[in-house]
């Protein structure tokens, strides 16, 4: 077990937000000695106006004292679908496809790719999205069990056991359904926005919408502490 986990709720994007919440858990996590955990729960692309530069971002060490890990949602695998196969999932570009693809200089619009070839698309795409993106999202887990906590984006099956669970369980799922059976272990997920993140026994969601609300909310967890939240906001 970590000094302290921060799960951090979907970034889509907001790369501006992100810094400062990071910057807070930085702060936070001053008070634990120990390596501290940085998880970011998946959907960190699409919808907002920073895509690469948050993968950038990412992609570079954090300070002494933290480690960083990204989890796969739902929209990072749109997202490497459509990398692979860009005419065949050019579906991904209306749920916040155009703007992650504007983050890399594709200044585009989607009739203009839907009526372009794909080796066109193809072109275009390897021109502009770094390896080393590509590489980062294909790599990215789809969950975290530590101790009595599992997190991951979307939650899980809860009538299946915790080694059982499919990618489309834990990117895709209702979290809802968590609330219907009793368990052991404590979900943290995010994927479904809410006005205020969800503290409850047996999962929390700190989805609280950045690009739309323009709050990014993450949860510290530690061994002898209770969950508590911070918080950015566009002032």
């Amino acid at each position: 077990m970590p000094a302290a986990i921060y799960a951090v709720g979907d970034v889509h994007g907001c790369l501006d937000l992100y810094r400062d919440l990071e910057e807070r858990i930085f702060s936070d996590g001053g008070e634990f000695p120990g390596k501290k955990l940085i998880v970011l729960l998946g959907d960190i692309v699409d919808r907002g106006p920073s895509t690469a530069a948050m993968i950038d971002h990412l992609l570079a060490p954090p300070p002494d004292g933290f480690d960083r890990l990204v989890l796969r949602g739902n929209h990072e695998d749109m997202f490497t679908h459509f990398l692979r196969d860009p005419a065949g999932n050019m579906t991904w570009l209306d749920f916040g496809g155009l703007e992650t693809l504007r983050s890399y200089g594709i200044a585009t619009d989607h009739d203009t790719l839907r009526r372009s070839s794909t080796d066109h698309v193809r072109s275009i795409v390897d021109a502009h999205v770094p390896q080393t993106h590509m590489t980062f999202l294909n790599e990215l887990a789809y969950g975290l069990w530590v101790g009595d906590v599992f997190l991951c984006h979307a939650g899980i099956d809860p009538e299946k056991p915790l080694t059982a669970q499919t990618p489309e369980d834990l990117i895709w799922g209702n979290p809802e359904r968590i609330d219907t059976v009793s368990q052991n272990t404590l979900i943290v997920h995010g994927h479904v926005a809410l006005d205020e993140p969800l503290l409850s026994p047996r999962r929390i969601n700190v989805d609280t919408g950045a690009y739309a609300t323009g709050r990014l909310t993450a949860v510290r967890l530690g061994d002898c502490n209770q969950p508590q939240l911070l918080t950015a906001a566009v002032h």
